[in-house]
């Protein structure tokens, strides 16, 4: 869970209000959400409520709370687990739950919406073959759609990376220069979103941020500059530009805790991905017939190009003061 989440859920609590904590504002939290852990997750199987023997909370990457609930039953044959707390949080929070069993077989992985059903799968009716299940029953198989669709909406309601990106097409006239600049957005943003959701590469996010911002206000000026023509060797600019990205894509999944101990990643990596290059797409498709239609007119080169370079650069501006002097 992410800062601000947990914020909503312990609103008596002293809290840092930073998106992201460092370890000692962690450690003085940790007591908190210690208590909060063993209310957090209701679990029952076909003996009754199952109660928690083991719980633990941990920090990840600065802005991923991570819980981890265990216990020990036999002769269990189906599982269900729900949250009375997080059903109080807004109806956008999506929560992704892995449980395994033990000898650390995945048994199931799901991203959960507040206002989705329990959690529930079908077991093997004793606890060591309960280990072995590879095929979950009821809920298994949203994970791929789940993060599809969060891939796609993380891009669509990302207006500084869409901002970014029509700042690039808005100068565009060849097919060619359009289908490098999305293929380099693309290849790089892929790249630091694997290295950072792997934890192989971590960066602040009140670093990249900023980045990203800086990113849209100097598209928008070096439009400005060329007077709407297009930049040669833009493709290299977007690559670079692309590594920033990536690392703020990724910072949804890290709020998930996905791959947060090193398993149960591929899928939602590759599907959340995905769901960015779909939406990413699709923006495209309906813009770049606009902007076509539009470089038609000598009026619109002329005008229309600066005037929309100009509010490009501001918004860019804008976030650049908002995320460093301003945060």
């Amino acid at each position: 869970m992410s800062p601000a989440d947990l914020r909503l859920l312990l609103p008596g609590v002293d809290m840092p209000t930073t998106a992201t904590w460092t370890a000692s504002e962690f450690e003085k939290v940790r007591p908190n959400l210690t208590r909060l852990s063993s209310e957090l997750l209701q679990a029952t199987d076909n003996l009754g409520n199952l109660p928690w023997e083991h719980e633990s909370v941990s920090l990840a990457s600065g802005n991923s709370i991570i819980f981890k609930l265990s216990t020990a039953r036999g002769a269990v044959k189906w599982l269900r687990i729900d949250s009375a707390l997080v059903r109080r949080l807004p109806s956008g929070h999506r929560n992704y739950v892995a449980i395994s069993g033990a000898n650390g077989t995945v048994l199931l992985e799901k991203l959960v919406g507040v206002k989705d059903p329990p959690v529930s799968i079908d077991l093997p009716g004793d606890a060591g073959a309960a280990a072995q299940a590879t095929e979950p029953g009821r809920g298994g198989a949203p994970t791929f759609w789940g993060f599809l669709r969060l891939g796609i909406m993380h891009i669509w309601t990302g207006y500084d990376h869409l901002l970014f990106l029509f700042g690039l097409l808005l100068v565009c006239r060849r097919l060619r220069s359009i289908v490098g600049i999305i293929s380099c957005f693309t290849i790089a943003h892929s790249i630091t979103l694997a290295l950072s959701t792997l934890r192989i590469v971590s960066i602040p996010s009140s670093i990249v941020e900023p980045l990203i911002a800086a990113s849209i206000l100097f598209v928008g000026f070096e439009n400005l500059r060329l007077r709407g023509a297009e930049p040669r060797g833009r493709w290299a600019l977007t690559f670079a530009f692309g590594l920033i990205h990536g690392f703020g894509f990724a910072s949804a999944l890290r709020e998930l805790g996905v791959g947060s101990d090193g398993r149960g990643i591929a899928v939602p990596l590759l599907t959340f991905n995905l769901g960015v290059e779909i939406g990413q797409v699709t923006i495209a498709l309906i813009v770049l017939p606009i902007l076509w239609r539009l470089r038609r007119s000598e009026r619109f080169v002329r005008r229309g190009v600066p005037v929309l370079s100009v509010l490009v650069a501001l918004a860019g501006l804008y976030w650049l003061l908002e995320r460093t002097v301003l945060a």
